[in-house]
């Protein structure tokens, strides 16, 4: 009985073993979460709702009803939301082609590459790489100035909303391509040609078997977008500096005490934008995990 028992604990130690040394790829993972992340947005919330002595407050949610303010969040969800349409449209219409369009096969690297490039292309080289291009005399601009085009009087300026939703689509149609592939991927032929037996054409395929299926990815990927273009202050701040007020850059100007001088109101502008990036990037978990299980 006792060399059974010993037996027994013998076999149980490896596995116990082997089972905590499953979780020791991921501690370097959760440090670095809890340390940037986790604790960085605890500090913010609580900061949003208390006063510079450390008492309990809602006046700083308060305080973000201001015409400043208001305007800032009213133009950094414009701008997010017409980055994310276009790009998922355009992004979506480059893997469709990718995918089903019946290109050579050589040519879907060379784009899944620079999409992988151009999504985290952002910031001052982004900034500047468009103002060397479209800026004032950026080498487009002069050159279509040379065949009688001149985009500044056509009303073209990167320094507004429609030049900075330009600029946020380089990385955003490239991060649809790379979200929406896999799931073009997932489509199962089978479901086409039970479509064609059945006497579908293509449009119709399209309508009633493939967007639906593809739509909860798609308002997903959607979702993420939004998200991704609501956070972005480098490019926009290095594009047009603190004229442009976006919640970002109203924020960034804040934290150096050029704008608002009260870092509690900082604190509740950066809990407002964890709110709405937090609630797109939830919708876009749980309309991925129903995309999932509808591929499956």
């Amino acid at each position: 009985m006792a060399s059974l028992s010993s037996s027994v604990m013998t076999q149980a130690r490896p596995q116990r073993r082997e089972a905590w040394l499953k979780w020791v790829g991921i501690i370097p993972f959760a440090i670095f979460s809890v340390m940037f992340l986790i604790l960085p947005t605890l500090y913010i919330v609580f900061g949003a709702f208390q006063t510079q002595a450390g008492a309990f407050t809602l006046q700083n949610i308060r305080d973000l009803n201001t015409d400043l303010i208001r305007a800032a969040y009213a133009i950094s969800i414009k701008i997010s939301l017409a980055s994310a349409l276009i790009g998922c449209v355009v992004g979506f219409a480059i893997s469709a082609a990718v995918v089903f369009g019946g290109l050579p096969k050589w040519v879907r690297g060379p784009i899944m590459t620079f999409s992988g490039v151009a999504s985290n292309f952002a910031g001052v080289p982004l900034a500047f790489a468009f103002i060397a291009t479209l800026g004032p005399v950026g080498i487009v601009t002069v050159l279509l100035r040379d065949y009688g085009i001149n985009l500044r009087v056509l009303g073209f300026n990167l320094l507004t909303y429609y030049g900075l939703v330009i600029v946020y689509l380089f990385f955003e149609i490239p991060l649809m391509i790379l979200i929406i592939t896999p799931a073009l991927d997932g489509m199962k032929k089978e479901w086409r040609e039970a479509a064609s037996m059945l006497g579908a054409n293509t449009r119709q395929y399209w309508q009633y078997v493939a967007l639906p299926i593809l739509f909860p990815s798609l308002l997903g990927t959607f979702a993420l977008l939004f998200a991704n273009a609501f956070g972005a202050v480098a490019t926009a701040y290095a594009l047009a500096g603190p004229a442009f007020t976006l919640v970002p850059i109203t924020l960034f100007s804040q934290i150096r005490g050029d704008v608002l001088g009260n870092p509690q109101l900082g604190f509740a502008l950066a809990f407002g934008m964890i709110v709405i990036t937090g609630i797109a990037n939830v919708i876009y978990i749980v309309l991925r995990t129903r995309a999932e299980r509808w591929m499956q």
